[in-house]
């Protein structure tokens, strides 16, 4: 007999509460722990593919670690030293462009030249507000990153948690779903089906949408000779997994960098603009269809309440885990939704009309 709807709250509550409590209570210890398993829970598919091509689980958790580790050195040896040039340069370049913006704007429009008028004095603090915001942003994010993901982490921790994790990633699903209630085994592995197919679809389909992006706007804008063009690209890729923000943003940034670098050179200017649009038509008839597909079942206004809310109550490690939570929290709800409408509560008088059909129907068959 299953137990009460009661008891299984209660015991779903502690479980929860307990999960809530490690997080804020290990914090930055567990947080290799978190990297490893969802990077390994990225890889899984290739592991898979490869065991299919003839290789061990273990020839291929070696193989994909690996190209991992040269993909990453070469990453942070060749790219990253000069995205963190360009992130700095482009934030303290910001008063002397805004200043570039009121000269062109007074130029074209005398009127804002009254130092009195509210558009000359916003002008003239967006620049400083730039610097002065942005500063404090890199310095916390190169900070936080200095404290969490540290040397050790970084090459030592993460690579082998991955490494294990991986290995036996085949064996400890299957453990665990020996561990189920059974009764309540089906439903779970349903539910849990539906996680899967959700987080599948935004961390590997998703994910690797934004990467490519993230690589071709940088590629595309470093070699137009954009300023600034690998952090515009990079940050464009990495928020394109809500819809059009990423190219709107990034287009924007691009074309308004671009006015100024190459104010006469419209064929320059118009390859920025073109360099966006050939993205949102390769995301939209190509990337998003094959690596996405349908709709992942997470709202792009709930994803990020979710990664505000965790990481702010729970730090880096929060928005780790934020996206798992909101897939989680986002499928067990349709459920709920999906019960609520079934029961006597939503239905009301057609839930007992329908009973007494039921039973009228074998009572004549009888």
């Amino acid at each position: 007999m299953a137990l009460p709807v009661r008891e299984q709250v209660t015991y779903w509550g502690i479980a929860a509460a307990v999960f809530l409590g490690l997080l804020w209570f290990l914090g930055n210890v567990i947080t290799p722990f978190v990297i490893g398993m969802a990077v390994a829970y990225f890889l899984d598919p290739v592991a898979d593919r490869l065991e299919r091509l003839g290789l061990s689980r273990a020839g291929a958790t070696v193989a994909i670690t690996a190209g991992a580790v040269v993909i990453f050195v070469a990453v942070a040896l060749l790219v990253l030293p000069t995205l963190i040039q360009q992130a700095i340069s482009l934030v303290n370049a910001a008063p002397e462009i805004a200043r570039q913006v009121q000269a062109f704007l007074v130029e074209r429009f005398p009127t804002l030249n009254d130092n009195g008028s509210p558009i000359s004095r916003t002008l003239a603090g967006i620049g400083d507000t730039v610097q002065s915001k942005g500063g404090e942003v890199l310095n916390g994010v190169i900070a936080s990153l200095a404290s969490i993901v540290n040397v050790v982490v970084l090459l030592v921790l993460v690579p082998v948690i991955t490494f294990y994790l991986l290995l036996d990633w085949d064996r400890m699903v299957a453990q665990v779903d020996r561990l189920l209630p059974l009764d309540h085994a089906p439903q779970v592995r349903r539910l849990a089906g539906e996680i899967d197919r959700t987080l599948a679809g935004f961390i590997r389909g998703q994910g690797t949408v934004c990467l490519i992006l993230g690589i071709y706007y940088a590629a595309a804008l470093s070699l137009l000779g954009l300023k600034y063009g690998l952090v515009v690209g990079f940050t464009a890729g990495i928020i394109s997994f809500i819809p059009y923000v990423g190219a709107i943003v990034g287009g924007a940034l691009a074309i308004g960098l671009a006015l100024f670098q190459f104010w006469g050179e419209w064929w320059f200017i118009a390859g920025a603009a073109a360099i966006f649009v050939a993205g949102q038509m390769i995301e939209g008839n190509v990337l998003t269809p094959k690596l996405v597909g349908g709709s992942v079942g997470l709202h792009p206004v709930w994803l990020i309440f979710a990664l505000a809310a965790f990481g702010s109550v729970f730090g880096f490690v929060g928005m780790l885990v934020a996206v798992p939570v909101a897939a989680v929290l986002g499928v067990m709800a349709r459920f709920g939704i999906a019960r609520y409408k079934e029961s006597r509560l939503y239905r009301g008088l057609a839930a007992l009309e329908d009973a007494r059909d039921g039973s009228g129907k074998d009572e004549d068959a009888a």
